[in-house]
């Protein structure tokens, strides 16, 4: 074992104490939820038994979390600089812990279009906050207010677009990736 394996060796074992501790669960209470016994569990947190992997994927199941997040060393790029679209404007963010989706950050000065045949529907998801002003957000046949510190989620499915009401606005968006790739060929059309 090389010390970098000691080291996540260690950690996992403080991280598995830690989310037990933050759920309030005792021993017990999670040795039973993962199907082991409490002296198993004790050893395992406190480094006495070895780690097996289908014990890591018991208690990362017992835990709601995931193998990855459980074992997950890389800290080193915390910070990630926007990725600026020079034809919009609008600043993108890449999600690490889930490719493919995408944080963007978008003024708006115009009202959604007036032409239900404008609408675009694609596969995915879309979440946003308005975070200042109020967008008019077109789903289908409906027509919804969106003000300030609201948020809306929705399926890309729906016939949809997005505008403002009266003065600027602006959004924060998460795209999962068929959203994206939806509005990238919206753009190109």
């Amino acid at each position: 074992m090389t010390q970098e394996d000691g080291d996540l060796d260690g950690l996992v074992r403080k991280r598995i104490r830690a989310l037990r501790v933050a759920q309030g669960w005792s021993l017990d209470e999670l040795a039973g939820r993962a199907k082991l016994s409490p002296s198993s569990l004790s050893r395992i947190e406190n480094g006495q038994r070895r780690l097996a992997l289908d014990q890591l994927v018991t208690l990362a199941r017992a835990l709601d979390t995931s193998l990855d997040q459980l074992v997950e060393t890389d800290t080193d790029d915390v910070i990630v600089s926007p990725m600026l679209d020079g034809a919009s404007g609008n600043m993108r963010w890449p999600i690490k812990a889930e490719p493919g989706m995408t944080v963007m950050r978008q003024r708006m000065t115009t009202p959604p279009p007036d032409n239900p045949a404008s609408l675009r529907a694609h596969s995915g998801r879309e979440w946003l906050v308005v975070l200042s002003g109020t967008a008019v957000l077109l789903l289908g046949n409906r027509r919804l207010r969106v003000e300030t510190n609201q948020a809306a989620e929705f399926p890309t499915m729906l016939p949809h677009a997005i505008g403002t009401a009266g003065g600027p606005c602006e959004i924060l968006g998460i795209f999962d990736r068929e959203a994206r790739r939806g509005h990238n060929a919206d753009k190109k059309a």
